[in-house]
């Protein structure tokens, strides 16, 4: 009879609530500082020692999960992706483990020497928990004197002068007088007396330097060491300026104002190579040979002059204000357009090969306008953005560029650029990405060199705590991008005459190549390209600048302030015990329980119907026993 109420029941299959309790503690989130000033203090094995006795009280384990984590300028659980990396941010440690723990944070130890590189300011980081600093590193004030900042231009013409301003600064008791100097080529070019004390601890030097030599020019800023200073690595500071003949000119004809212009100016003029001019007057006697290229903003009519006299490459912007039955019969381009405007969204093309321009977050600007209708292109072309409706693909050409009798032009169909520099503005709090975007698209219509099949990209200074990035764009011989090149780079150090072959990766439409731990000194690379008889050519120099060896002791006031903000405390490496105390005597830390309910089918429950099958069984064996069956 019980197997067949078992049936019965889970015949019916009532559910069932099961309650189960979870008991869950408080995180305890310890962020050991790994970069590579902790070892120049020699403090990295005091640090490690710290944290093993954190990790190890038992009374913490009780009270906490605890959670180690190791950072620079990133944050990892392993401290062997994070050796003696040469960037430090604080900030983002800090917001990384907030993020990830969310309630479940209960308090942070952040064992550090203050002295952050890169990332927001933390002084002020938003903390949902309490912050306990432990201070890394010699915390005693020595005297110093360094160059905190070098501002020059990184252009300048043959034969003229450019000034180069550094800001001195001073820590110290007594009043000292030091030398500024500027090298160039191992001649002392520029040299003057700073005198500073507690009371003018700063002082701004201005040097008026002349351009002797073509190309990129290397100098090297230098203050004099003083006595007691410990810390003489930020003494010294690099910086180099490109020397250049003459300034390309360009010139911007519209038939409307618009705040496109002033927005594209603004971002041509950002690089000093170039210089714009904007007209209006279309009537006017110009001489268009004094401009190397030419921004052609909403064409009608009265442009007719214009396109006849005219011989170098330009960009056409079309809005809502152009007249395209006078456009389409001049360009590779038409379009069947209605008296209605349209709001146009950017798709990136990541298969762009005309120059090289990395995705700057394209698809989330704001819409360009023009008028509705559909874009016919005829002969070569390519097009780096695409139309995008109302978030759907079109694959209508929204910037694309053309190659037609020895003239490069560019088609932007849309009108209110202005608003996509705002937007890298406010994401980005610069406007370098949309510049060097426009920047990019003006080189490649100033110029009117024949198209090379392999082009290499790379700065001209690094410093020693920096990542060199070499790319290389790669075309076959129909100048399509070749996918399957093996590309190498041969890198030479022009003073040890050390020489490493390094292979380049395969990255979107792109070759490139990452090289850390340079040490410095001048280079020159080849690029090559594994069966062809193709190489590209090229040089740096590496900086002894390391950013990490700039301090002079811990910064134990921001970090206070750190402390101060979240409601944390303060302490020193000595002082771990203090901080164990603290945060086991802690009232505000506890384990918190919560009753979790499940309802379950009863069906689900496997062992109850292997229990009726196992009573039928039985039932059936016993009849079978007695002969009832």
């Amino acid at each position: 009879m019980l197997s067949f109420f078992l049936l019965l029941v889970l015949l019916i299959n009532p559910k069932i609530k099961l309650n189960t309790t979870e008991n869950s503690k408080p995180i305890l989130a310890v962020l050991k500082d790994k970069s590579s000033s902790i070892n120049y203090f020699k403090s990295e094995q005091t640090l490690e020692e710290v944290v093993k006795k954190i990790e190890s009280n038992s009374e913490l384990n009780n009270k906490f999960s605890i959670r180690a984590y190791s950072f620079s300028d990133n944050i990892s659980l392993s401290d062997s992706t994070l050796n003696s990396q040469k960037q430090t941010n604080i900030s983002k440690a800090i917001q990384s483990v907030n993020e990830l723990y969310k309630d479940k944070l209960g308090a942070i130890a952040i064992l550090t020497d203050g002295n952050q590189t890169v990332g927001n300011d933390y002084e002020f980081v938003r903390s949902n928990k309490k912050i306990f600093p432990v201070v890394v590193g010699d915390t005693t004030q020595y005297q110093d004197v360094r160059i905190s900042q070098l501002n020059v231009n990184k252009y300048n013409y043959i034969k003229n002068k450019f000034p180069v301003e550094a800001l001195l600064h001073y820590n110290g008791k007594n009043s000292i007088t030091t030398e500024f100097a500027i090298f160039h080529k191992g001649r002392k070019v520029f040299t003057k007396k700073v005198q500073l004390s507690p009371d003018k601890s700063t002082e701004t030097v201005v040097a008026n330097l002349e351009s002797t030599g073509k190309g990129v020019q290397f100098y090297s800023a230098q203050i004099t060491k003083i006595n007691g200073e410990k810390n003489t690595k930020n003494n010294i500071k690099n910086f180099s300026v490109e020397v250049i003949d003459e300034q390309q000119k360009g010139l911007i004809l519209a038939s409307v104002l618009h705040p496109d212009l002033g927005a594209l100016k603004r971002a041509i003029e950002s690089d000093k190579k170039r210089s714009v001019t904007i007209e209006t007057n279309l009537n006017k006697q110009i001489n268009y040979s004094n401009y190397q290229f030419f921004i052609l903003y909403q064409p009608d009519a009265s442009f007719s002059r214009v396109l006849n006299a005219i011989n170098s490459n330009f960009l056409v912007v079309t809005g809502l204000k152009t007249n395209w039955s006078f456009l389409n019969s001049k360009f590779d381009f038409s379009k069947s357009s209605i008296n209605q405007s349209e709001d146009y969204l950017a798709d990136y093309n990541k298969n762009f090969i005309t120059f090289q321009q990395k995705d700057i977050d394209f698809n989330n600007f704001p819409p360009l306008k023009g008028r509705f209708g559909r874009i016919t292109i005829q002969g070569n072309s390519q097009t780096l953005l695409h139309q995008k409706l109302q978030r759907f693909d079109t694959k209508q050409p929204l910037l694309s560029t053309f190659e037609k009798n020895d003239i490069k032009y560019a088609a932007l169909f849309g009108e209110g650029i202005w608003k996509w520099r705002a937007a890298v503005y406010r994401d980005k709090e610069s406007f370098e990405e949309f510049d060097a975007f426009i920047g990019s698209l003006m080189q490649y219509l100033a110029s009117n060199k024949k198209r090379k099949r392999l082009e290499v990209t790379s700065e001209r200074l690094y410093q020693a705590n920096e990542i060199i990035t070499i790319s290389a764009l790669y075309l076959d011989k129909n100048y399509v991008f070749d996918d399957r090149a093996s590309l190498w780079l041969t890198l030479t150090n022009k003073e040890t005459k050390e020489v490493k072959r390094l292979p380049m990766s395969l990255k979107g439409n792109s070759y490139q190549l990452n090289i850390e731990d340079t040490p410095e000194g001048d280079y020159s690379y080849k690029v090559s390209v594994d069966g062809q008889v193709i190489n590209a050519y090229g040089r740096f120099k590496v900086s002894e600048y390391n950013v990490e060896e700039q301090f002079t002791n811990a910064n134990v006031k921001k970090l206070q302030k750190l402390a101060d903000n979240s409601g944390g405390k303060l302490f020193h490496l000595n002082q771990e015990q203090d901080l164990i105390s603290l945060l086991n005597n802690a009232e505000e830390y506890y384990t918190t329980q919560k009753t979790i309910v499940k309802e379950k089918n009863l069906i689900d429950w496997k062992w109850i119907l292997f229990l009726a099958v196992a009573l039928l069984s039985l039932e059936w064996f016993i009849r079978k026993y007695y002969g009832k069956i």
